[in-house]
């Protein structure tokens, strides 16, 4: 408030706020707060430099500082790691709670929802019917559902293939992630599911469309085609041969260790739940369950052959949307992209309703990493713990690192937002808000109720992508925006003095 008050004597004695001198000080305003804010809202204050090459011991010291201080930062109760170096699991570490509330700590052998990571699993489940020959991975899908049928839509079903749902080139829409069930909870079968939510949107092989029901549809070929249920198919056939002990699709009450309790981006828990459909993002794994999996792709393994391995890392689509500001494309049930050093990555991740997971590793190094964190506010977090290890592995950053960098741009966003609205504040308190012509104004008051409205409807999401990318700047923003949008309505709505002919 002093500061305030000192600002505006300032330029109502010396009349800072004309001229070219404006854009001085929002440049110097500008900088200052969005400096100020990159400090104490995550990047600059605990940015360590990860060395290039150090030992393994040396990465875990630091990553036993790092990822605590992170954990703290963005408020994830607990997080599982697993690290794969030369194709073997070289480290697994949990760290934090499981349950905030009971005190449960979360433990290496806590199996946790992997959310989306289920889908890079069920296209090694196709890959492996395709492998045997029961399967063509180009023939419409509808041949090989005997148990169930498309209901009638827009677009031609007949013409969805294996591969575009495996790729998300389907046409399918992405599904109802909030259709969810406690553990012996009653709930509706797959079938059913799909009958309400398979009901293509789009043409098959029109462009990429991300979707759950697609992969959703890929669990009932399964059991069509193999006569077993999904769980114990993908059991005997992926999990057992790869040595994934704790994966499941099935939680009881009695479970032991129990999954953690999720947390979402407001930080209220959110119950163990499940899934009336398992292959778009219904299992329950450990990281070094999905560090066994991950390894499985980077040598010969006892599931597919690696010619099925590196048809599943081709990539099928290069245009996904919003996916491509971190991945270059999509292959069969894989995002891929190409590392600064020209390597090939692979990764998917996933997101749930309290659970944040990803896995990504460079099948030409033998590296991998998993990370499972119980906290939707985890995708910045999961950012600072690749970046860290693909620093020490020399790739020297991976795709979602962006999202670090995007968190000093909607810094700097912030900055002149706020920026902004105190200059104009100043320019009314300090006698220096010119009439302007009434169209001027009208646009200056229109703008900020469409200001005003947007924030109004993302206050109402029960989601927000935003939100969920930048959960700590988020509130920032709203509150910059707000301002600003507050400032433009003064400017236009308040009586001002005439510009005189010697006003610059």
């Amino acid at each position: 408030m002093i500061m305030v008050k000192g600002l505006v004597k300032y330029f109502a004695s010396f009349q800072a706020l004309k001229g070219h001198k404006i854009w001085a000080w929002f440049i110097f305003l500008s900088i200052f707060v969005s400096l100020l804010l990159a400090l104490f809202s995550c990047g600059l204050n605990i940015r360590r430099t990860m060395r290039t090459g150090v030992s393994l011991d040396e990465f875990k010291t630091h990553m036993n500082k790092r990822i605590p201080a992170l954990m703290k930062l963005y408020k994830i109760p607990g997080c599982s790691i697993a690290l794969v170096k030369d194709g073997e699991i070289a480290w697994t570490q949990a760290y934090g709670y499981a349950d905030v509330e009971s005190g449960r700590a979360l433990t290496t052998d806590t199996p946790m929802s992997v959310q989306s990571i289920t889908k890079s699993i069920t296209a090694w489940g196709i890959m492996r019917l395709a492998e045997k020959g029961l399967i063509d991975l180009d023939a419409p899908v509808s041949q090989y559902l005997k148990s169930w049928q498309f209901p009638q839509s827009d677009y031609p079903t007949e013409k969805i293939t294996i591969r575009q749902l495996l790729s998300h080139t389907s046409g399918m829409p992405l599904g109802d992630f909030n259709l969810i069930y406690a553990p012996d909870e009653a709930m509706p079968s797959s079938r059913s599911v799909m009958t309400r939510e398979a009901v293509p949107i789009r043409e098959a092989g029109a462009g990429f469309s991300y979707s759950n029901a697609g992969y959703n549809l890929l669990e009932i070929l399964i059991e069509d085609v193999t006569g077993q249920s999904f769980s114990e198919y993908l059991r005997s056939e992926v999990f057992l041969p790869l040595g994934m002990e704790s994966a499941a699709f099935e939680i009881g009450k009695a479970k032991t260790p129990y999954p953690p309790t999720g947390y979402d981006l407001s930080g209220k828990p959110v119950p163990v739940y499940l899934y009336p459909s398992k292959a778009s993002g219904g299992l329950f794994a450990t990281a070094k369950d999905i560090a066994r999996f991950a390894a499985a792709g980077l040598k010969e393994n006892l599931v597919l052959k690696s010619d099925s391995v590196k048809q599943m890392y081709q990539p099928e689509c290069y245009k996904i949307g919003i996916y491509s500001l971190v991945f270059e494309a999509y292959g069969l049930g894989h995002y891929i992209e190409k590392l600064p050093n020209s390597l090939s990555s692979i990764s998917h991740g996933g997101q749930g309703k309290g659970i944040m997971t990803h896995f990504q590793s460079v099948p030409e190094t033998g590296d991998a990493i998993v990370i499972l964190a119980n906290s939707q506010r985890s995708w910045p977090f999961i950012a600072y713990v690749l970046s860290d290890w693909a620093q020490w592995r020399a790739f020297p950053s991976v795709g979602m690192g962006k999202i670090i960098w995007g968190h000093y741009g909607l810094c700097a966003v912030i900055g002149m937002l706020s920026s902004a609205s105190l200059l104009m504040i100043l320019r009314v308190i300090a006698g220096f808000h010119w009439q302007r012509r009434m169209g001027f104004r009208l646009l200056r008051a229109g703008t900020a109720v469409i200001l005003l409205g947007v924030l109004i409807w993302s206050l109402l999401q029960k989601y927000l992508f935003v939100t969920s990318v930048f959960p700590v700047l988020s509130g920032w923003l709203g509150g910059a925006v707000f301002m600003f949008a507050i400032s433009l309505l003064l400017s236009a709505l308040l009586p001002a003095r005439p510009k005189k002919p010697d006003d610059l």
